[in-house]
């Protein structure tokens, strides 16, 4: 019983030796990454996760209700530093809310808007024909109360970021229709906030994030945390859930009519299969009883 007590003790020391020697070879692979990054100026350090988005490939389609809690995580967390001045209020009608629910929703922000008879700028409550507003006057404003850092405005966010992806793996990509490297990003750089391994020292004020598409560090501090934003449907709220559903928020933010595209892109080559077959048929057809 002694031998078989003490065989078990060895064996979960090894195991714990052996665990946190890995974890001391991985913390120093990521070291080495990230020096290499800086000298060659090539960033993120660690490439993005390819996650499995229901608006993926040649028939993919927008979950509403992930939308609807990416907007919910937009507006209670983001919104307070970011703005979406190329999306109009009225557009969440196809998130599925209701006109009145658009209208009413507007009705929380303000916008400025004028001259009026006197010749001066004033302020009212947005209407669904209004943009979402930047919480900041101008773009000063926004980097003075960043750390110099203006944050960027979120319309487009998820069609302007990507981590380029390489050959051969762009070529694979025209055939599976990956565009979804924004939404990958913008997940990636959510989650990866950690702290910087041994021997990486990162400028005050920063975060280290080896996900950061321009250098191994950012200014934005984690933004979102577990138990931060409550979720109605009764959908997981953690870290890993606000961070899908956002970035699902912010690809169909930046491309609304995504659905449209790729229904009219398999009718056009639904088209052209039919055409190529009848432009063959009939060729054959005609040259049936020419001499060769």
């Amino acid at each position: 019983m002694k031998k078989l007590v003490t065989s078990i003790a060895l064996v979960a020391a090894l195991a714990g030796f052996s665990g946190q020697a890995n974890a001391a070879e991985e913390g120093h692979d990521l070291a080495h990454a990230v020096e290499h990054a800086a000298q060659s100026g090539h960033y993120p350090v660690l490439k993005p996760e390819e996650l499995d988005w229901s608006f993926a490939g040649p028939f993919g389609k927008y979950d509403k209700g992930q939308l609807q809690r990416g907007l919910k995580v937009y507006t209670e967390v983001c919104a307070a530093c970011h703005s979406m001045e190329l999306v109009a209020f009225r557009t969440l009608e196809d998130l599925g809310y209701s006109e009145a629910q658009v209208k009413a929703f507007a009705a929380n922000y303000e916008v400025e808007d004028g001259p009026n008879a006197d010749g001066e700028m004033f302020t009212r409550k947005a209407v669904p024909s209004d943009y979402f507003p930047s919480p900041f006057p101008n773009k000063e404003a926004a980097a003075a109360s960043n750390n110099g850092a203006a944050p960027p405005d979120f319309s487009l966010i998820a069609k302007a970021r990507g981590v380029t992806r390489g050959f051969p793996q762009f070529v694979f990509d025209i055939f599976t229709q990956y565009q979804q490297g924004g939404p990958d990003y913008i997940h990636a750089l959510l989650t990866g906030y950690q702290d910087p391994p041994e021997g990486v020292v990162v400028a005050e004020g920063t975060h280290f994030n080896p996900y950061f598409i321009a250098s191994a560090s950012l200014a934005m501090a984690p933004p979102l945390s577990d138990g931060q934003v409550t979720y109605d449907d009764g959908s997981p709220e953690t870290l890993e859930q606000y961070s899908r559903d956002v970035s699902a928020f912010l690809m169909w933010a930046a491309e609304p009519h995504l659905e449209d595209r790729k229904r009219l892109g398999f009718m056009v080559m639904v088209f052209l299969a039919i055409f190529t077959a009848l432009i063959y048929l009939t060729k054959k057809s005609v040259y049936a009883n020419k001499e060769h």
